[in-house]
């Protein structure tokens, strides 16, 4: 730059002047824990030396407040980042989070089902890349704690929150986890972009009861299914965080389980912050009802190893003084107060908060990445990728670009939709757009809905809706625009109801309905509604937002039009509901129809409404679709045979065997490419690639309860169902065919190494994911997976290499992991029911004896049950059984030198006989032992009793007539 002439003669005089002048007082050095040169122990430690008691306690908060004196700025854990940059735990002025506008990518079921962890990685980049831009925006508001990802393991198809993961199998699971949560810290060695936090430990997937019910898992199904999830991404270094789910897990909620400050620090190679789900703490004393007050609840929190307490909103001094009380009662010292501290400490040091400005290369990151072209390139291919072709009968699909008479209809065919933990849809390319882009041309199109018009059957007049938002009266004498209402069937007899007048859909509000949203929304969904048919063929409308389960909503539930032709919920039931005709003004499967008649292809898109068919706080009851759904495809097909469908939803469903449409493929609420993806697969730019993460099953006919956690005993997921599928877990179609070599496996050393040739046998490039599988002691597990891209007629060998450790499963009789020496199954193939021949490697693992009961054996490591649930042995630690009268326990294989004595660890505030037989629940009778109340659950006495005499190998059962708890055992 150039310098003026005044300037350049001043530049002599101030240089002389400061030659003159006395030299200035050096500038303090920076406090210890502003030295990037320094340990990071070191740091902490001075930091925390500095803080008085008040700011100790304070940072246990999420919101941890500012430290002025020391130049601290507020911190808050929890930025939620599903699949992209969601939205805040700070609400605007209308109460309602505040959502961002980042690029949205597909769903976490669909980021997994691209089985493609290189290029979910990306999306964790991009993701963390735009947390930091948001943070540069608002710091106060947009955190760098990203709650996410989600691994809990899929194992049932009805759980509300299926959208929010990524598979039934642990290993796909860790896998994907781990490379989100890679993706979201960046690769610098000592900075982290952003601090992923994994969610929910642990085995929850019920939304029902979900605070207060109690996840019974044995010992096998947690270690080597539930925990594996968790295990794998923690000990990869690639989480920062892990967040306790709401329920109770073996009769202990998760917020105070022993494995927060156990377990999952030994599994993390680095420091990690424990956070609380949103309410938990204050659960432990009021649903759960587990202590008696919060400060015995966060005390045992806090000793359990929590950091971190989400809890009562914004307002952190209900925890700061419950936590004040716990230190005065003795319940915590001010030790454990600074060990939670410095969790939380470590990782705002490493997301470089306390550094000099220029050191963290992740701080220059502006808000220019949010919705980048590049991010938005990265949301059209992983969307692409994770597009399923189901179905392809006589080469229905790809459709043919120069057939440009193409027809979209159905009630997703021109809309896309958010979920929970979406973000805002900075744009929104819909399938319709996407396929008429693709052709260049427009299309015919419906969303094959009905309109009608309610008229009050008592005064003859029709529902009107305002065109500005606003309350539905009854005043319309003939039936308009403003009375014209179009309805959605979403299954399970729920709809909602679009009012013509404005675009807008009806919901509840204080009472009235009104029409001023744009799509269903909010925690509670109010824009849920039933159109109930009535015997003498009338209509009633019945409001159907969950909120209708809580306690505090009242009796009202059906709608009634008052004396000022408002219409309210008001009516308890429906005979003293308003009585209406329902007029078809237009009917939507007619104008389906009608667009689908004469064009080459008619596309049907289909699927879930994702804030009405199940989401958080709200579990399916079915997985079927909706019956208009289905309807409108199969008329659609009757007048065009060449009708393709689309689901789009985010889990399992169910009759799709029974429609005989030659083309089916599936997508996820895939983000604001949905449309861009769906015409990609269509018309064959990208071959479909995804592969289906858990198991969809035939029907729901045969699903266990929810609540059940044994998947073993209930038969759920690849691994332990035994019945067909509608499609198996890994499925998947593509536009070309592969076929698979003979498989070769066998160890060397200290892995298993197993190689087949993939060939294309199709006239295009494709791309396969090759799965390896595993079988042992008729378990099946995924044990590595590949995707291939192969030219025409190319082959490839594709090796796999599985450790032996790898092997390792729970034995219950030496209650720990181990490899057991045997011989192991490798098979390989496109899905988990689609295998080649399976290749015997022998195993030279550990040889197990037979069961010593001799020895104290914990109850819970039993090799067969019934009747049985597992509990807490104290608050704090341990798992006993509980048995109820005519339950049993049984432990197979036990070695017998003739033991005289039983002697048990029990409690129980009844009286029972603990009996003590072989082979059978109803075998030989050894003995059996009285137990007497011992006044409280948790009052654990010692009982015996004379055994007769036994040798030889045998099962040995116990069993109850009576409610106790056992904890322990042995035959002496």
């Amino acid at each position: 730059m150039r310098q003026s002439p005044l300037r350049r003669a001043l530049v002599p005089v101030v240089a002389a002047t400061l030659l003159l002048a006395p030299a200035p007082a050096l500038a303090a050095p920076p406090m210890p824990f502003r030295d990037p040169a320094l340990p990071l122990a070191t740091r902490i430690d001075d930091l925390l030396s500095r803080l008085t008691a008040d700011e100790k306690i304070s940072l246990l908060h999420q919101y941890e407040p500012a430290i002025p004196r020391l130049g601290i700025g507020v911190f808050k854990t929890g930025t939620e980042a599903l699949h992209g940059v969601a939205w805040s735990t700070d609400y605007d002025n209308n109460g309602a989070v505040v959502k961002a506008d980042g690029t949205v990518f597909p769903q976490a079921i669909g980021l997994a089902s691209t089985w493609d962890p290189a290029l979910v990685k990306e999306v964790g980049a991009a993701v963390g890349q735009e947390a930091r831009g948001f943070n540069a925006r608002n710091p106060t508001l947009w955190g760098l704690n990203l709650w996410a990802p989600v691994v809990n393991l899929l194992r049932d198809p009805r759980w509300g929150r299926n959208e929010e993961s990524y598979s039934e199998d642990p290993y796909l699971t860790g896998e994907l986890a781990t490379a989100y949560g890679r993706g979201i810290q960046g690769d610098d060695p000592r900075y982290l972009r952003a601090a992923p936090t994994l969610k929910h430990y642990l085995a929850y997937n019920n939304e029902v009861s979900r605070d207060t019910s109690n996840s019974s898992v044995p010992p096998k199904i947690l270690h080597d299914y539930d925990e594996q999830a968790f295990k794998i991404p923690l000990q990869a270094g690639a989480a920062n965080g892990v967040m306790p789910s709401y329920n109770l897990v073996n009769g202990r909620p998760n917020t105070v389980s022993p494995d927060l400050g156990g377990l999952l620090r030994k599994w993390a190679p680095q420091d990690i912050a424990v956070v609380s789900d949103a309410g938990a703490p204050s659960n432990l004393v009021n649903s759960e009802k587990y202590y008696a007050t919060k400060a015995e609840a966060d005390a045992a929190a806090i000793k359990a190893g929590l950091d971190s307490f989400t809890d009562n909103d914004t307002n952190g001094s209900i925890t700061v003084e419950a936590v004040k009380e716990a230190l005065a009662r003795g319940l915590l010292t001010m030790a454990d107060v600074e060990k939670a501290d410095r969790h939380l400490l470590s990782l705002r040091f490493r997301l470089g908060e306390f550094d000099p400005p220029g050191r963290n290369p992740y701080a220059k990151i502006t808000p220019a990445v949010i919705n980048s072209p590049e991010h938005q390139a990265l949301a059209r291919k992983v969307a692409d990728e994770q597009v399923v072709l189901l179905r392809n009968t006589a080469n229905a699909l790809p459709l043919d670009p120069a057939k440009k008479k193409v027809a979209v209809v159905g009630p997703l065919s021109d809309t896309l939709y958010e979920d929970w933990y979406s973000g805002a849809m900075p744009y929104r390319v819909t399938p319709k757009q996407g396929i008429a882009e693709r052709l260049g041309t427009s299309v015919a199109s419906s969303e094959g809905v009905d309109r009608i018009a309610l008229k009050d059957l008592a005064t003859g007049r029709y529902l009107t809706a305002p065109a500005s938002p606003g309350k539905v009266t009854a005043g319309g004498t003939t039936a308009g625009t403003a009375e014209s209402f179009d309805v959605y069937d979403w299954g399970a007899g729920k709809n909602t109801l679009r009012a013509a007048a404005n675009g807008k859909f009806l919901g509840y509000s204080g009472g009235a309905l009104v029409n001023d949203v744009d799509q269903p929304t909010g925690w509670f969904v109010q824009q849920q509604l039933k159109l109930d048919p009535q015997p003498d063929g009338s209509y009633v409308l019945e409001y159907a937002g969950n909120e209708v389960t809580e306690p505090w909503f009242g009796p009202n539930r059906y709608a009634v039009v008052g004396a000022d032709g408002v219409l309210t919920i008001s009516a308890p039931d429906a005979a003293h509901a308003t009585k209406f005709g329902r007029d078809v003004l237009r009917s939507g499967v007619s104008d389906a129809v009608a667009a689908a008649r004469g064009a080459d292809t008619a596309v049907v898109v289909v699927g879930s409404m994702p804030f009405i068919n199940g989401r958080e706080a709200n579990d399916r009851t079915s997985t079927s679709p909706a019956p208009a759904q289905r309807a409108l495809i199969e008329a659609v097909q009757k007048a065009n045979p060449h009708t393709v469908v689309v689901v789009e939803n985010s889990y399992p469903t169910t009759g799709w065997d029974t429609l005989s449409v030659p083309g089916i493929v599936w997508t996820s609420h895939a983000g604001q490419e949905t449309g861009h993806a769906v015409a990609d697969v269509l018309f064959g730019d990208h071959d479909p690639t995804g592969r289906l993460t858990q198991t969809w099953y035939a029907s729901d006919a045969g699903l266990p309860s929810i609540l059940d956690y044994d998947i073993a005993k209930t038969g759920m997921t690849y691994q332990y169902y035994r019945g067909k599928p509608l499609y198996p877990f890994g499925y998947g179609l593509s536009y070309t065919n592969f076929r698979y070599g003979s498989v070769h496996a066998v160890r060397a050393g200290s892995s298993v190494q197993v190689s087949v040739d993939v060939t294309n046998t199709g006239a295009r490039s494709g791309t396969d994911v090759v799965q390896l599988y595993s079988k042992a002691a008729g378990v099946q597990r995924l044990r590595d997976f590949t995707r291939v891209t192969l030219k025409p007629h190319e082959t490839r060998s594709v090796k796999f290499s599985v450790p032996v450790a790898d092997l390792a499963s729970w034995n219950a009789s030496l209650g720990r992991s181990a490899v057991e020496q045997g011989t192991y199954d490798f098979a390989v193939g496109r899905n988990a029911s689609d295998l080649s021949a399976a290749q015997p490697v022998f195993v030279p693992g550990e040889r197990i004896p037979p069961r010593d009961l001799s020895r104290t054996t914990p109850a819970q490591n039993f090799d067969d049950y019934s009747g049985t649930t597992l509990t807490d042995t104290s608050k704090t630690a341990g798992t006993s059984v509980a048995a109820t009268a005519g339950s049993w326990l049984a432990y197979r294989d036990v070695a017998l030198s003739g033991p005289s004595r039983f002697a048990a660890s029990v409690s129980t505030v009844d009286s029972a006989r603990v009996t003590v037989r072989l082979d059978s629940p109803t075998g030989q009778v050894l003995g059996t032992a009285t137990v007497s109340s011992t006044g409280d659950r948790y009052a654990y006495t010692m009982v015996t009793a004379p055994l007769a005499k036994a040798t030889g190998r045998h099962d040995v059962y116990l069993t109850f007539d009576g409610p106790v708890n056992l904890a322990a055992f042995s035959l002496r």
